[in-house]
């Protein structure tokens, strides 16, 4: 009988549990020491490009997998699925290493009582990059935990065994993965095996069709808002319609009598309404008379003038060699971009029931791990009381990146004694949003005699993106001098100037701002390429060859470059004016990622129009090329509704709009007809997706409309003058 490995690790659950927790703390520890040294400058740059790895729970895998007794994998995904393909990826380098087939591996969102948490969140393009790794060696691993198994139940050596599509066979014997698992409540866990060599991969690279497909082409019930749990009522909370609002008081005398009103529930920070219906919840909060101290006459005129390059605290996040102010030669322009909405299909909302002293929250989230510590912590309960159980989000975009509703629903549920569902109104979610934040720009520039630039300046101001969050908090921007979301795309990437210098300025503003897809990227690349683009037409210089000059040669740079010259050459790019049409040509790296876009435009009564977009991006290892395909093509729709359509206003405190068409968006008519994609690969692993093809859009198309009209257009959304 074959013995089982005596040297193998074995790993308790709750040291497991520690280890993953103390992963994160560690890095913001170290992190903070280090951003007070003098080197703060040099680290920004490396912090910009970083490529977060996954810090959590790496070496369980029975936290991860389930085997199931039909021979099936069931996979608990820390990482949300929020439309942009995470399962399938994960599936795929999952299936990898556990020899399965696609169709035995089922993809679910991991509550938090199984006890595979992200410590952070589902963002910033990490989701299939920071699980590459570690995802593919727990898949081996469990799999050598398998055929352990299996040799010791088929009297057979390990390394006589071999399994296809998770049937072990070996010496005229056969047993499935369910066969092999059943009744083993022991595990064993091996060190890492080596993983398979790329030239094997049978998944990893396939354009495979998406696992969650059926479910949403059959409508079953996987968003927050078909979340229900057995004899729930409904809860409503009473927001102020002025932003700066602070609760003073509340009359609910009206609304306690209303038809199908359980209890009111008032805080000292919200009052809410538990009834047995939605509307009687939500006509009832109508009756509730809140007295709020709010800021009444502030306009969005008052915000342009306080964003505005000179104001608030200000941080030099790259430099190299002089300064060019004060010179004639020196050219200037500046940019700004408005207040943006988030505007998700599916408003936020909660399913909550507080039961003793546990809870069990059902939730559309990106941040698993924050909701269960918010909702343990004002309820006083054991953390490991709290089970989170995620839903599909119907839109993140960093909407869900910050989820307290889910303690006001939790507050309601132990008032009444029962599961209380609670959602936002439209109008609740374009007022209370977080949005992204306004921004100003002031870029100088200035040419050699040889027409290439000599010098490079980008001021840019804005507020809150990811500092002040709830995943980072404010403490951190001191150590690190800036905004580590703002400074996305704020970077200068023509590194082969002589002089160039990037000065962020951070503003606080009087409304929640904060993650917005992409963060403070797609605000400074329209600003950075739009006046590359301008330079390089004072200089009667080819647009991309323009670029091409005065990139670097270090292997980032390089990658750029190949960008580039792919865009250009698969749209055909050309700076002549055919039949009312031009083409713009744009640029950028974000999170170690580089994408260029091409965008071919033309004026039609008076409007601008997108016929195509062509886009060259450098992902790395295409784990699934069809889902990053569908990622380039989603961000260039988001872009292009962002930066052609959407604003939001401060109008007498109130932000406006608040509900979908008056505040516009990109409709399918307004689409490009084609959306070219070609992938590069520059490195052997796969890097981040979901946000970098939404930097280029925006400069690609103001620089189209330039060469068409002759007017450089600086504000966002692009708007012609009537000359046009």
């Amino acid at each position: 009988m074959a013995d089982k490995e005596k040297d193998s690790k074995k790993v308790s659950r709750r040291k497991f549990l520690v280890k993953g927790g103390l992963g994160t703390i560690g890095v913001v520890a170290i992190g903070a020491y280090l951003f007070r040294s003098p080197i703060r400058r040099q680290i920004l740059g490396v912090v910009n490009s970083l490529e977060a790895p996954y810090l959590d729970n790496i070496d369980q895998p029975m936290i991860w997998f389930e085997v199931t007794s039909d021979n099936n994998i069931l996979l608990h995904s820390p990482k949300m699925e929020m439309g942009q393909g995470t399962f399938t990826g994960i599936a795929q380098m999952a299936a990898e290493e556990l020899s399965v087939s696609m169709n035995q591996i089922r993809v679910v969102h991991a509550a938090s009582s199984t006890g595979n948490v992200d410590s952070f969140a589902t963002g910033g393009s990490t989701s299939i990059s920071g699980l590459w790794k570690p995802l593919r060696e727990l898949s081996a691993m469990l799999r050598v935990m398998l055929l352990k198994e299996a040799a010791f139940k088929m009297n057979v050596g390990v390394d006589q065994l071999a399994v296809v599509d998770g049937v072990i066979s070996g010496n005229g014997k056969t047993l499935t993965y369910a066969q092999a698992a059943e009744g083993v409540e022991n595990w064993e866990v091996p060190d890492v095996p080596v993983l398979k060599d790329a030239k094997d991969y049978k998944y990893i690279g396939k354009p495979i069709a998406r696992v969650d497909l059926d479910a949403k082409v059959y409508g079953d019930p996987i968003f927050g808002m078909d979340a229900e749990m057995p004899d729930m009522l409904y809860g409503a909370v009473v927001r102020p319609s002025k932003i700066g609002s602070t609760f003073v008081s509340a009359d609910t005398k009206a609304a306690e009598s209303m038809p199908g009103v359980v209890k009111i529930v008032v805080e000292e920070d919200f009052v809410g309404v538990v009834a047995k219906s939605m509307i009687e919840a939500e006509n009832s909060k109508d009756a509730i008379n809140v007295t709020w101290d709010s800021y009444d006459n502030l306009n969005t005129d008052a915000i342009v003038k306080m964003m505005t390059v000179g104001n608030g605290k200000s941080s030099v996040i790259q430099q190299n060699g002089d300064s060019f102010d004060d010179q004639d030669e020196v050219v200037t322009l500046e940019f700004r971009s408005p207040i943006g909405a988030h505007a998700q299909i599916e408003p936020n909302g909660v399913v909550a029931y507080v039961d003793g002293d546990s809870a069990t929250i059902k939730i559309s989230t990106q941040v698993v791990g924050l909701t269960r510590k918010e909702v343990a912590k004002r309820l006083d309960l054991d953390v490991e009381k709290v089970n989170v159980i995620p839903t599909y989000l119907g839109g993140g975009f960093g909407r869900r990146l910050h989820t307290p509703h889910a303690v006001q629903a939790a507050i309601m549920s132990k008032a009444v004694g029962k599961p209380v569902k609670y959602f936002f109104s439209r109008k609740e979610e374009f007022q209370h949003d977080m949005f992204r934040p306004p921004t100003h720009h002031v870029i100088k520039g200035k040419l050699n005699t040889e027409g290439y630039l000599d010098g490079l300046e980008h001021q840019f101001v804005s507020g809150d993106v990811a500092t002040d969050s709830a995943l980072i908090p404010n403490a951190l921007t001191n150590f690190l001098g800036a905004d580590v979301g703002a400074i996305r795309g704020g970077f200068i990437q023509y590194t082969a100037i002589p002089n160039f210098k990037a000065e962020c300025w951070h503003v606080a503003l009087p409304f929640a701002t904060s993650w917005w897809r992409s963060l403070g990227l797609l605000a400074n690349t329209f600003a950075m390429e739009s006046f590359i683009d301008e330079m390089a037409l004072k200089a009667n210089k080819n647009a991309v060859d323009f670029r091409l000059h005065q990139i670097a040669d270090e292997p980032i740079d390089i990658r750029l470059k190949n960008v580039i010259k792919v865009a250009a050459e698969k749209a055909n790019y050309s700076e002549e004016v055919k039949d009312g049409r031009a083409m713009g040509f744009a640029a950028s790296i974000d999170a170690n990622t580089p994408c260029a876009q091409v965008a071919e435009v033309s004026i039609v009564d008076n409007e601008i129009v997108v016929h195509k977009v062509t886009v060259a991006m450098d992902p790395g290892l295409a784990v699934n090329p069809d889902q990053i395909r569908a990622q380039c093509e989603g961000c260039v729709i988001m872009g292009m509704s962002a930066v052609l359509y959407e604003q939001m206003f401060v109008v007498d405190g109130e932000l406006t709009p608040t509900i979908y068409g008056p505040y516009q968006m990109a409709l399918m008519k307004n689409a490009p007809k084609e959306i070219d994609v070609v992938l590069l690969q520059g490195k052997d692993t796969p890097g981040a997706v979901g946000e970098p093809p939404l930097g280029p859009i925006g400069a690609a198309i103001a620089n189209a409309v330039r060469r068409l009209t002759g007017e450089r257009l600086t504000e966002l959304p692009l708007k012609l003058s009537k000359k046009a």
